[in-house]
């Protein structure tokens, strides 16, 4: 057991060291990963006994205990992880999680709003106010580049080149890309940076978008901003930051972009991420189709 607890430490180092992973990422590896190392355990065997059987045995016994499958695959996921490294590292000889097949899933699809939906929420903010231009500035940049809500936080001035129209934003493993921005969150951004920012923002602070009493915002407080102008705008679904996210990427889909083109933007590292998205787009045809055509 002490053999394996070291391989699962120089995979983490690894995953934090070179692959440059989140610390939430790590921790769920490390997490999936030790509930495995306490059925290995369980079961006396060393690195090198391990075999598809006994990785199948632990996914059984996760089902058992509850466990849903989503989180079963994830499990699997970690253990692919792991033994693909070890492997490739020559610290063992076979990967014994190469045959086991992952749990059969069924992917719920994301809620996105409608662009008519889009429209009240991004209208909800009262532009008279300081509060509601910066307030519309964020909402606006978020769905003008489908920005996950930390990206959104964190931005910094000098990741905003308003004359070429585009923005960087460092995402999911330290990854660095550029996304287009549109004119209206450009036109919005241009006027919160002239009149509202500056009165808020103490010296030598780059952070873009800060609140009155003169820090960052923060994610949670920009989920309190969606949620109070959903409400504004009647919107019934339930809403959060990552939906503006969905629905980005929904709508770009239903405009013609290619999937390659918007798993760029969104920053996905697997294609197989993006593609639920397409699956979101064929719902809105059957639904175009059953309201519009005269035997839908």
């Amino acid at each position: 057991m002490s053999d394996l607890c070291a391989l699962i430490d120089a995979f983490l180092d690894h995953l934090k060291a070179e692959r440059a992973l989140s610390p939430r990422t790590v921790a769920a590896y490390a997490s999936d990963i030790a509930a495995f190392a306490e059925h290995v355990e369980g079961s006396g065997l060393g690195p090198a006994e391990i075999t598809s059987a006994v990785v199948s045995e632990h996914l059984v016994g996760l089902s058992r205990r509850g466990i849903s499958r989503r989180s079963q695959a994830r499990a699997l996921s970690a253990l692919r992880g792991l033994f693909r490294y070890l492997r490739d590292s020559k610290l063992l000889d076979a990967d014994p999680s190469a045959d086991v097949d992952a749990p059969n899933q069924l992917r719920s699809l994301p809620v996105v709003l409608n662009p008519e939906e889009i429209a009240r929420l991004l209208d909800a903010p009262d532009l008279s106010t300081a509060r509601g231009l910066r307030d519309a500035t964020m909402l606006h940049t978020m769905y003008a580049a489908g920005l996950r809500v930390s990206e959104l936080v964190s931005l910094r001035l000098p990741d905003l080149d308003l004359e070429a129209g585009f923005l960087a934003v460092t995402g999911k493993g330290e990854k660095r890309r550029v996304v287009p921005l549109g004119e209206w969150a450009i036109a919005f951004l241009r006027r919160y940076l002239e009149h509202v920012r500056p009165h808020w923002a103490n010296a030598g602070e780059t952070a873009v978008f800060v609140t009155h009493w003169r820090r960052p915002m923060t994610r949670q407080g920009f989920w309190l901003i969606v949620k109070r102008y959903a409400r504004v705008a009647g919107i019934s679904k339930p809403l959060s930051p990552h939906k503006l996210r969905h629905s980005f990427a929904s709508h770009l889909l239903d405009g013609g972009a290619d999937l390659r083109s918007v798993q760029a933007m969104l920053g996905h590292v697997d294609i197989s991420t993006t593609q639920i998205y397409t699956h979101v787009s064929a719902a809105r045809i059957s639904e175009v189709h059953r309201e519009k055509h005269p035997r839908g």
